[in-house]
């Protein structure tokens, strides 16, 4: 376990800093990923003397070499969160502590040197600080905020990496999906599969996305917003979308999640949807639902609404699942409960609502 580092962050500011009057043209309609704020975090770990060097610099290309570790054996984990900004304007950060402690259990996964919560937290604060400004505007969206370490070893052989590079960039982000889209269409993937039982799909690594990308494209040339993936074993059971979880919402008001058993990733929007939905009363079941079942709800109305969850698609309405065989809709319209949740949960995030789970961080 690496252990903590005391020294304070070398802040080193961008000498050639965008005007205000750009970056507020740039923030009208950021997109997602896409508009990245100016500044980045940077802590080097080395195996015998630990994480060192923490930085904020200026937002740069990486010197890699050629062997480096991460390019050959894919040691790379990453991490998705949002800064808000308050209605008096203040940065906010939402459970941002959990992200920490996610992040160190990919990193053992990956057999990767562990980020110390602290580090992990100052690094993130340090950035938003100094890029507050490109927080958008509430009704526009958030500041999102990429951490990630990658294994910089210069060797080959397969081994785990002595040497890693912790990095947090962030980009101004809109929307995942269009507002004016309406419900989207999920193309349910009955081929390829992206993890199985003892792998990394609790993992938040690139290889598990890398994985998802051909299904994706298939979603796609269908005609698809994204892509359902069934279990790897029976291809029986619905597990987890691209980068997303996924909840059901039943006739009596209940709702039903796959559980998390080492091939879904801990999802933070999913953990927090589930939270205010029993706080509100509603009954929460994750258990395992088939996707035979789930088309026979479908068809019998016992199933009322479906969506997807995470940090960068929030809460989004599934209208229609697609097969090869045909379509499966749902509703073309966002549900009520589905509706409820996502501005409970906004409204915490861009603290306009009383802060019961004491989940939201303001960076001061």
């Amino acid at each position: 376990m690496s252990q903590p580092i005391k020294t304070a962050f070398t802040i080193t500011p961008k000498a050639d800093r965008i005007s205000a009057a750009e970056r507020e043209e740039l923030l009208k309609a950021p997109g997602f990923g896409r508009v990245f704020s100016e500044h980045m975090a940077v802590v080097t770990y080395t195996e015998g003397k630990g994480w060192h060097t923490p930085e904020i610099l200026p937002r740069q290309p990486l010197q890699l070499d050629p062997a480096a570790s991460v390019l050959h054996y894919a040691q790379e984990i990453f991490e998705g969160m949002k800064a808000y900004r308050s209605p008096t304007g203040e940065p906010l950060l939402f459970r941002p502590d959990v992200n920490a402690r996610r992040f160190r259990r990919s990193a053992e996964r990956m057999a990767m040197a562990q980020v110390p919560e602290e580090l992990f937290l100052d690094a993130v604060k340090q950035l938003v600080k100094i890029d507050a400004d490109w927080i958008p505007a509430p009704e526009v969206g958030t500041l999102y905020i990429r951490p990630f370490m990658i294994a910089t070893e210069v060797a080959l052989g397969v081994k785990p990496s002595a040497e890693y590079k912790f990095i947090v960039i962030a980009c101004a982000a809109g929307d995942y999906f269009s507002k004016d889209a309406g419900p989207v269409t999920v193309w349910v993937e009955e081929n390829t599969v992206r993890a199985s039982r003892g792998g990394t799909g609790e993992a938040k690594c690139g290889g598990n996305y890398a994985a998802s990308l051909t299904a994706q494209q298939e979603a796609k040339e269908n005609g698809c917003h994204q892509v359902l993936f069934l279990d790897a074993t029976e291809r029986k059971w619905i597990e987890e979308m691209g980068g997303m979880n996924i909840v059901a919402v039943l006739d009596d008001g209940s709702l039903l999640t796959p559980p998390l058993k080492g091939t879904i990733l801990h999802g933070i929007t999913r953990d927090s949807l589930l939270t205010l939905a029993r706080s509100q009363g509603l009954t929460v079941r994750e258990e395992p639902y088939a996707i035979d079942q789930l088309y026979a709800d479908i068809a019998s109305g016992h199933l009322r609404e479906l969506f997807a969850c995470g940090t960068a698609a929030v809460v989004t309405p599934i209208g229609t699942l697609k097969t090869s065989k045909g379509e499966h809709v749902i509703s073309k319209e966002t549900g009520a409960v589905t509706a409820s949740l996502r501005q409970a949960l906004c409204d915490m995030q861009f603290g306009r609502t009383h802060d019961t789970q004491s989940w939201v961080h303001t960076v001061d």
